[in-house]
């Protein structure tokens, strides 16, 4: 057994029995619209929604938001990239792409938040290392609240999650707030509804 196998089989070896996972009380709603609710809590944490009529809509969109020469990575069929994701694409061949394409499996209109798993990215590194990240989000999808989110099957079926709210921003450098400094400088949500 090569030095790699042998060390994972020690480390699942030793890891200690699955606990059941607690319970999550259900809060009281806030009520209201689900969908302004969404709007207005990812606009209060840097993000955008827009609305188009279909997926097709949205490459018009893309160049009118980061020029005809943005170099887009898709992984979603339903919006055609200038770079190809698959499988065995590199995450580290991403590095120079500008805007990324995904669809969210769902919102949550408590936060603002789009849930991302690794079927969603299918490169996980799509997320985090392009310029501009546009979501495509269907508004029959959305949440209440994050404890609903814990509810769902698809969440306890990934292998991880990522709720995705707004670009990334850091304000712990003399209290200046710095779009992009970890991650995309822009977040586009997108109404779109399913396919």
């Amino acid at each position: 057994m090569a030095t790699r196998e042998a060390f994972l089989a020690k480390v699942r070896e030793a890891q200690p029995p699955a606990r059941p996972r607690p319970e999550v009380p259900l809060f009281a709603s806030q009520g209201g619209d689900l969908r302004a609710r969404f709007a207005a809590a990812l606009q209060a944490m840097g993000g955008t929604c827009v609305d188009v009529l279909a997926a097709a809509d949205v490459p018009a969109l893309i160049r009118e938001r980061f020029g005809e020469a943005a170099s887009v990575a898709s992984a979603t069929s339903e919006v055609p990239g200038t770079r190809e994701i698959t499988a065995e694409t590199e995450p580290a061949s991403l590095q120079d792409v500008e805007v990324g394409v995904v669809r969210a499996r769902f919102g949550v209109a408590e936060t603002g938040s789009v849930w991302f798993s690794e079927r969603e990215y299918g490169v996980n590194a799509l997320g985090y290392i392009v310029q501009h990240l546009v979501v495509l989000l269907d508004p029959a999808q959305l949440l209440d609240g994050l404890q609903d989110v814990y509810r769902r099957d698809d969440f306890r079926d990934a292998r991880f999650a990522a709720l995705v709210t707004g670009p990334s921003a850091t304000a712990d450098i003399e209290g200046v707030l710095i779009r992009g400094a970890q991650g995309v400088r822009s977040l586009t949500v997108v109404w779109v509804a399913g396919s």
